[in-house]
């Protein structure tokens, strides 16, 4: 398996493993359970975790001076993006939530074309035009009413944040972290917010069942440890736009489980979205080598504005 395979298929595994928060989380709100309380824990049970795997594999916990600013900016910003996700789940369905949080893809690419001059290609932006037509057929309630607008702007700032996180963790100053110390950081620092929201201890809601704190433990391993482990490794790989779009599966997985675990109803506008979105994601996943037939079929109608740039 190449670079860029691996890349690919670990963005998939983080993206679907991300989408699995709703299936441990509601039932933690049910118990009683806040999200501040549910990510306290979900953030200090995937710390050690990770911190195993880091002395395991032989690396060391030292940071360099330089590095020390921008990981407490990464952690925040990664904290911030969970925390209103968690949220929203309080105002709409988690399976809409996860969906609208799809956004963040189309703000990586904004930001990577207008900050750092990325080119956006024909297939991606094809991509992501294929999402947002799938977003839109998806983000609607079930029952036709106006989403809530708490919920909305709740969603689109963890969407902001975690754009902003994916764009920022591939820059020189952190490139060259290990991973492994770099994800451990992370969510160390990210802690620190949840640590002071609930009071330094004294407002922290407990679990009262104890089959619920595997919920708990499951949310530290798939949608933190290995997802954030996941991300950072596929961005490293093939770049932060793609790794984005991969997110399409984070929606696919929340819907999965909304109509097998939480009796959501799959009609045919929620099927034709989530067509779509696989479209876009095995479009991204082909590669260059899916970007010959493309352009192949877009000279059937030359009248398209799509002009093919032809390199001096």
């Amino acid at each position: 398996m190449n670079i860029k395979t691996k890349g690919y298929v670990l963005g998939a595994i983080a993206a679907a493993t991300y989408g699995m928060n709703p299936l441990f989380a509601l039932p933690l709100y049910q118990s009683g359970m806040n999200p501040d309380s549910v990510l306290f824990f979900r953030y200090l049970f995937a710390i050690p975790v990770l911190g195993f795997m880091l002395k395991a594999r032989g690396r060391n916990f030292q940071l360099q001076r330089k590095e020390i600013v921008p990981l407490i900016i990464m952690g925040l910003l990664v904290a911030l993006s969970s925390l209103p996700l968690f949220q929203s789940y309080n105002y709409m369905e988690a399976g809409i939530a996860s969906t609208l949080l799809f956004v963040y893809p189309i703000m990586v690419a904004i930001i990577m074309a207008s900050l750092f001059k990325e080119r956006l290609s024909f297939q991606t932006i094809l991509c992501i035009i294929l999402a947002l037509v799938g977003i839109g057929l998806l983000y609607k309630g079930g029952d036709g009413l106006p989403l809530n607008l708490t919920g909305i702007l709740l969603v689109m700032l963890s969407a902001l944040s975690y754009a902003i996180y994916i764009v920022s963790i591939n820059r020189p100053i952190l490139k060259d972290i290990a991973t492994l110390k770099l994800t451990f950081y992370v969510l160390l620092f990210g802690l620190s917010l949840f640590f002071v929201r609930v009071d330094f201890g004294k407002s922290l809601c407990l679990a009262q069942e104890w089959y619920l704190w595997g919920n708990l433990i499951a949310l530290a391993l798939f949608p933190t440890a290995v997802s954030f482990l996941c991300t950072t490794l596929s961005i490293q790989y093939i770049g932060s736009t793609p790794t984005a779009i991969l997110g399409a599966l984070e929606p696919l997985t929340a819907v999965f489980f909304g109509i097998t675990v939480f009796g959501e109803v799959l009609t045919f506008r929620l099927g034709c979205g989530i067509i779509m979105i696989i479209c876009a994601v095995t479009f991204i996943i082909a590669g260059s080598s899916i970007t010959p037939f493309l352009i192949r079929f877009r000279k059937l109608f030359p009248r398209l504005p799509f002009k093919r740039k032809v390199n001096p």
